[in-house]
């Protein structure tokens, strides 16, 4: 068995407002050591690494959440191992994409999952986090709307981490690069919009498995999921784009 992904609900039922608590943060990093998602009512974005999850709140502060806390949308990875490599100067996030892309392809594994850690040296970080919504059948990018707020970390050490999924898995979670970024001293963090970095030590892991964790609950079944539009979620996932 190799690296294994645990998913929490799926992308189009977060986007579409379904933000009810579906695992605890303890059960959450009791499945995988890194990832990132969201927690109830969309409060704030989430970044797990080294098997510890973190809350960065709407002013782009972290903190520890309580580990009953509830989690509605998030992507484990379950690692060891993986592939290092070196990166120089990245002038946005696109170009970190393509350059992780880059080094899928060359594995003749793009129909494949992905979870990269960069940690870097950066000029400038371009994020956004949000405080809880909590209603239902309220779109996430109504949410979004009322309670993001958008903020850039300059000269700072971090890590990116950064989770790829294949066109193909489109729904279950955004296809391409999904990155949430954690300072180095765990103080500041959100979902990220764009970069300047100077240089990064990148590891990657392929993921060959995939567990998902469906609501249980009666209300999940009111949720229209496949009227999720494409560009309902670039927006959310990218500035005009979230989550």
């Amino acid at each position: 068995m190799g690296n294994k992904m645990f998913q929490v609900s799926t992308l189009h039922a977060l986007v579409a407002g379904y933000t009810r608590s579906v695992v605890t943060v303890q059960e959450l990093e009791g499945k995988g050591s890194v990832g990132l998602g969201t927690f109830e009512g969309v409060d704030g974005e989430m970044i797990l690494l080294d098997g510890v999850c973190y809350r960065a709140r709407q002013d782009g502060s972290v903190v520890r959440p309580a580990p009953d806390t509830g989690v509605p949308f998030a992507s484990a990875a379950a690692v060891e191992g993986g592939t290092a490599f070196d990166l120089g100067q990245a002038r946005g996030i696109e170009a970190l994409k393509d350059e992780l892309t880059c080094k899928v392809d060359e594995s003749f594994a793009l129909n494949s999952m992905h979870v990269v850690t960069v940690s870097g040296i950066f000029d400038s970080v371009s994020a956004r986090s949000e405080s809880a919504y909590k209603a239902d059948h309220i779109t996430l990018k109504d949410m979004l709307a009322t309670t993001q707020r958008e903020f850039v970390f300059e000269k700072l050490d971090g890590t990116l981490v950064c989770v790829y999924h294949p066109d193909f898995m489109d729904g279950i979670n955004a296809p391409g690069w999904h990155v949430h970024f954690l300072s180095k001293d765990h103080t500041l963090g959100g979902h990220v919009f764009d970069i300047s970095m100077v240089s990064g030590h990148a590891v990657m892991h392929r993921i060959d498995c995939i567990e998902i964790q469906l609501p249980a609950t009666v209300a999940f079944d009111t949720y229209s999921l496949k009227e999720t539009s494409q560009q309902e979620i670039a927006e959310v996932e990218q500035g005009g784009e979230s989550a």
